[in-house]
This record gives C-alpha cells, sequence and structure tokens, in this order.
C-alpha cells in the first residue's frame, strides 16, 4: 500500500503554488490577498517569532524596501510569465536584476534567485535554464556576489520515489531538470523543492498512515529501504530527490533546499485541520533544527521554507486559502516555537 503513498505524493495536484548550516527557519511570504498587513508590519514579525528568511514568490519594491536591514535572508522568485522574455532577452534579465536586486543588495541579504516556480515538467520548462543563465550574468554584470540562481520545482518531477533509493526523475521532466541539476551542481547550488506529505495523506487517507506524514511516528519505522529506517514522509520525499539528481551525470552533488512545505488547517479536504497542521509545522521545525539530516544524509541539516506565512483570502476555496500561520490580523491560526529550529542534536 505504500505504492499508492509515493505515487500520490509525486503525481498530487500541488496547486500551491534553504542550504546547509542555516541558523534558523524560512516562511514563504505570499500575497495572493486583499486583507495583509503592510510589509514592514510582516518583517517585523517575522523577526519577533525568530523566523530568519522569507522567501517571495515574486519581485515587490515594497517588501524589499521593508526588508533592508532586517538581516533576514531573501530568496526572490521571478513571475513564472516573465521565463520566456528572461530566456531570450538578456537585456530583460538586466532590466529586472537593475530593479529587483540592485537597488537592495547593499542592505538585504539576498541568497537565492528562483526563476519559475513549478513550471517543470510544463510548458514553460524550457526557458528556466536560459533565464538562470541570464539571470546569472546580469548578476554578476551589476556587481551583485554571493548569490545564487536556482529553480523551485515541484515532486512532479519525479517519476520513481518509492521506497526512496529509487527516486528518479520522469521522462518528462528529466531532459530539462538534467541539465539544471548539472548547472547548480556546478556552482555548488542547490535545487529547491517543493515537499507536501499532506497531498500524499490526502489523497489516500486510508493507506497513508497520519502519524507518518505528521511526522509523528518517530519511534517505528514506516517505511524501510535497503536496511534504512524512515519514520517520517518528508525525509522519505527528500531523499528521493537526493536518489534522482544522484542518478543525473555532473549533478551527483546537487544539494536541495525544501522551499515549500506545510499543512492546511482548514478547507474541508481530509486531514486539514488546526491540530494537524500544529502538529506538522512545528514537527518539521523540531526535526529540521535538530540537524539529524536525513536517513539518506544523516547530519546533513536541512534547510526548509514553511508555506506560509497567511491565509490569503484570493487564492481558490478550500485548502488553498488556509495555509496561513497567521491570520491577516497577524493573530496565530496556531502556535510554532521557531526557536526550535536553533536546536542541535
Amino acid at each position: 500500500m505504500m505504492s499508492a503513498l509515493w505515487i500520490a505524493a509525486c503525481c498530487s495536484l500541488l496547486l500551491l503554488s534553504s542550504s546547509s548550516g542555516v541558523e534558523g527557519i524560512g516562511v514563504n511570504y505570499g500575497m495572493i490577498a486583499n486583507n495583509l498587513p503592510s510589509p514592514d508590519k510582516v518583517i517585523a514579525l517575522c523577526k519577533s517569532r525568530n523566523i530568519t528568511d522569507v522567501r517571495l514568490f515574486h519581485p515587490d519594491t515594497a517588501v524589499l524596501a521593508a526588508l533592508q536591514g532586517s538581516g533576514l535572508g531573501v530568496v526572490l522568485g521571478t513571475l513564472n510569465e516573465d521565463l520566456s522574455r528572461l530566456a531570450s532577452d538578456a537585456s530583460f534579465a538586466a532590466s529586472w536584476v537593475q530593479s529587483y536586486v540592485q537597488p537592495f543588495a547593499a542592505a538585504v541579504r539576498f541568497r537565492y534567485v528562483a526563476a519559475g516556480n513549478e513550471v517543470i515538467p510544463g510548458d514553460l520548462a524550457a526557458y528556466v535554464l536560459p533565464a538562470m543563465r541570464n539571470l546569472e550574468s546580469a548578476l554578476l554584470a551589476a556587481g551583485v556576489t554571493g548569490v545564487q540562481v536556482t529553480t523551485a520545482v515541484s515532486t512532479s518531477v519525479l517519476g520513481s520515489s518509492y521506497p526512496p533509493s529509487q527516486g528518479a526523475f520522469s521522462e518528462a521532466a528529466v531532459a530539462t531538470v538534467g541539465p539544471i541539476a548539472s548547472f547548480l551542481a556546478s556552482r555548488s547550488a542547490p535545487l529547491l523543492v517543493n515537499v507536501y506529505p499532506y497531498f500524499a495523506y490526502s489523497a489516500d487517507p486510508s493507506s497513508v498512515p497520519l502519524d507518518y506524514a505528521l511526522l509523528q511516528s518517530e519511534s517505528a519505522a514506516a517505511v524501510t529501504d535497503g536496511g534504512v529506517a524512515y519514520t517520517n514522509m518528508f525525509d522519505a520525499i527528500v531523499d528521493a530527490v537526493y536518489a534522482a539528481l544522484g542518478r543525473v551525470q555532473g549533478a551527483e552533488g546537487t544539494e536541495v533546499v525544501v522551499s515549500e512545505t506545510g499543512w492546511p488547517s482548514g478547507g474541508g479536504a481530509a486531514g486539514a485541520t488546526v491540530g494537524n497542521a500544529a502538529a506538522y509545522v512545528n514537527n518539521v521545525v523540531r526535526h529540521v533544527g535538530s540537524g539529524r539530516g536525513t536517513p539518506r544524509r544523516p547530519g546533513k541539516k536541512v534547510e526548509a521554507f514553511i508555506f506560509a506565512m497567511f491565509n490569503e483570502n484570493q487564492k481558490p476555496e478550500g485548502v488553498e486559502q488556509h495555509f496561513g500561520l497567521f491570520q491577516p490580523d497577524m493573530t496565530e491560526v496556531y502556535h510554532v516555537d521557531f526557536t526550535a529550529a536553533g536546536a542541535s542534536s
């Protein structure tokens, strides 16, 4: 029955739309809403809760201005609809960097620029690597150093993921992901991967143990893979991606950053409750904060970004509106102890 778990994990509709040694944990700052607090209040809230990094899905100059002097690490994404121009027009990539990175680089701790989100496989996939190359060149030409260029993918890039050691990219994705992974490895840059045990559970709750999805089965292995024990699905998905990268020539050393992970607190679908959301997110924070790594990479701390900062009222109705840690008035949907991300085992 566990094979169904992996089919669900890798083929679920991820409708939503980190390197080692991170000092804490990040949060995705989505803005598909008309009632969110001002960016300065959001950044102050992040700092007050020990959130050390934020991921932006697209550039917003008001948010970037608010991030100046904050010390927060920033992952800055491009709009998917800009990928074709970024890929084909080096001057557009230069303009993008000059508008959204260069003016803020002295006071904002940019970590990664992500060319697109979850477009592989798909019609926009072919634009990703050329866009990454143009953005990298534009950053260097602008004198911006230390900012790596990457992209974010969903687990739909995997054609095989169970057991984790058999992880492999799908035929539809490998022609695109393979060269991207080699590009990243040559620059010691990570691949951003959106990891959602929730979707595997909600697609087949009768087959997927809830405790395994929530990282609550630490005392018992739900999956044994070649003598390696997996007690939670989060680790198993991450290791399946690492196994897939290991099958790409020249990409064996590519790191994985979990650019999104979360659990809905409502919306009517299976398992979408405040209690489960609180359990999952706090367990992820503790788990990555422990520095234990994954069974495939023990002791190699995983970097993760929680999805998402707020419940966003202009997302499609259902669970998508209920992934927030906070309501738009900045009250907690549930409490997360981000100080646990600084723990070490």
